[in-house]
Parts: C-alpha cells; structure tokens; sequence
C-alpha cells in the first residue's frame, strides 16, 4: 500500500510540473506575439504560482490524512493516541493512588 501512495503522489507531481512548464510557454509564446504585455504576464505567472501554492497546501494536508488512516488500517498508532493513552493511565493511577490510601487508613 506504501509504494502505492508514493506512485501516485509521484504522479500526481509530474503532472503538475508538466501543466506548470505548458502553462509558461504558453504564457511566454502570447509574449513573443505581443498579444499579452510582459507585465501582464508576469501578472498571470505570479496569480497561477499563488493558486497552486493553495492547492499544493490543500494536497499536503490531504495526503496527510490519507497516510494517517493508511498507517491506522495496519496497525500503526499516532502520537496523539499515545499522548491520550499516557494521559489516561496516569489519571487511573491517581484515582487507584487514592483508593488505596482511603483503604488504609
């Protein structure tokens, strides 16, 4: 299942690479046309790499979530599961702490 993700985040890279270099020689050829001014262009370059910024933040956090439920399908625990887990038995050795100090008076 790992090498899975890892081919399809892979993939899924290359293609955005791909559109991003395609989208810049278009962008470069409406240039050298003069059917767009340079600042124009720049315009468009900076607005694209602003939006891709967001969708790449957007695909982070997604492949995040999808690695944490993968890892938790096979068995693996998060840290915050461990801290929950930690933070509970601590607070069940209290209350068995104070019981036991109630039974020996």
């Amino acid at each position: 299942m790992n090498e899975l993700l890892k081919k399809g985040f892979f993939l899924g890279l290359g293609a955005a690479v791909a559109s991003k270099e395609r989208v810049e020689k278009y962008i470069n050829d409406l240039v050298e046309k003069k059917e767009i001014a340079p600042s124009e262009a720049k315009g468009i370059l900076r607005e694209l790499q602003e939006k891709g910024k967001g969708k790449q933040n957007e695909w982070n956090e997604q492949f995040r979530k999808e690695f944490i439920s993968t890892l938790k399908q096979i068995g693996f625990v998060t840290v915050d599961h461990v801290n929950d887990l930690h933070s509970r038995i601590e607070s069940l050795e209290k209350k068995l702490d104070e019981v036991i100090e109630k039974n020996n008076k």
